[in-house]
């Protein structure tokens, strides 16, 4: 049983059912004497600016968060975790989420089923994402699904020389390249047919979107593995982490990616069946 702890809230910020969650939950968490923090703009957005704090302090001391909208949401909590191992309540304010596990009529159940200790852990792969740039920031990253690196002008394509483990593998000539976690399979890769790979499975996965090429294969590399993906050819390079624009990478910029040594610990109160949620997702039959 946790008696006092440290909650923190990240809402999405266009669903008005998150903004009115986000204020009954900080109520009921203070009425118990629980502390409770969100972020700046979350803060502001849901009237409750006595708890806000800067991004760069959020993570720091919490015993978890509450995740109020969908897989969104918890890939911009994810990055303002920043790595840290915080369990993740996700509650889902959208359509069927692969992360989200909660309803929003559940909440408070979830929240003192979590104080009572009466939860899991399900850890999900990160990758960590190094940057080599002069432009871009050069910050480490991480991210629980991809990093993405597309063409920046539209019509063209973009040529990506590949290093797997500091050997050269190939130059892609191609719309962009997909470096995934198994999470992420289900994500951007899935679009391009890339294969399901169960989410608690480790390995990284490296999918081209529509190569110019006769190679379209996606590859499934160990967790440990070192991709390295380096802007060649004359022209530009975006660099997207999770969905959210990291910059233009110039001829020369290289990302970096492998395992992360932290993982994201996501809250589960019921056995997870991620083949179910499959058959749900996609409305598949037992035959």
């Amino acid at each position: 049983m946790i008696d006092v702890s440290t909650f923190g809230l990240v809402l999405h910020h266009d669903r008005q059912e998150a903004l009115e969650l986000a204020r009954d939950v900080s109520s009921w968490l203070t009425e118990r004497d629980h502390s409770v923090r969100l972020p700046e703009a979350d803060a502001e957005r849901c009237g409750l600016g006595e708890f806000a704090v800067a991004d760069t302090a959020f993570a720091a001391g919490l015993d978890a968060v509450v995740s109020l909208g969908g897989d969104g949401t918890i890939l911009r909590t994810v990055a303002l975790l920043g790595g840290a191992e915080v369990p993740i309540i996700g509650v889902n304010l959208g359509q069927l989420g692969y992360l989200t596990e909660v309803e929003p009529t559940g909440v408070h159940e979830a929240l003192d089923a979590f104080l009572k200790g009466a939860y899991t852990v399900e850890k999900r792969m990160l990758l960590a994402v190094g940057i080599d740039s002069s432009a871009v920031s050069t910050d480490a990253q991480v991210a629980l699904n991809e990093a993405v690196l597309e063409k920046t002008l539209s019509g063209h394509t973009v040529r990506l020389d590949v290093l797997i483990d500091g050997r050269p593998f190939t130059p892609y000539e191609t719309d962009g390249l997909i470096i995934a976690t198994p999470t992420g399979s289900t994500a951007y890769a899935f679009s391009v047919r890339s294969p399901i790979i169960a989410p608690t499975h480790r390995a990284i996965m490296l999918a081209p979107v529509s190569p110019h090429m006769l190679f379209d294969r996606t590859l499934v590399l160990e967790p440990d593995s070192m991709v390295e993906v380096r802007v060649a050819g004359h022209r530009p390079a975006t660099l997207t982490i999770d969905g959210r624009v990291a910059g233009e990478l110039a001829v020369g910029d290289a990302i970096r990616c492998t395992a992360s040594p932290h993982s994201v610990h996501l809250a589960m109160f019921s056995p997870r069946d991620f083949t179910g949620i499959l058959k749900s997702k996609f409305g598949l039959s037992d035959r």
